[in-house]
């Protein structure tokens, strides 16, 4: 057998279809940005690119209206 066998567990999606993408849904939005206030990649959120790019352009909407911090320069 040259094939590496992969896990079969399947992983629980990210964002659960009765949760909202929205900017002013902080607490989720919270879970895709890391420590460094940077948006996370699509490979670590285990999003489709669909959502994804949702995820980014509500983030970026909650920094503008100051839901969410741009950095986190906490030393």
């Amino acid at each position: 057998m040259s094939k590496i066998k992969r896990s079969l567990r399947r992983r629980s999606p990210s964002i659960r279809s009765d949760e909202a993408v929205d900017y002013k849904n902080t607490s989720l939005l919270r879970r895709f940005v890391s420590e460094q206030g940077r948006i996370l990649s699509r490979r670590m959120n285990r999003l489709t690119s669909k959502q994804q790019r949702s995820v980014a352009i509500a983030i970026k909407r909650a920094r503008i209206l100051a839901l969410l911090p741009f950095s986190n320069n906490e030393n």
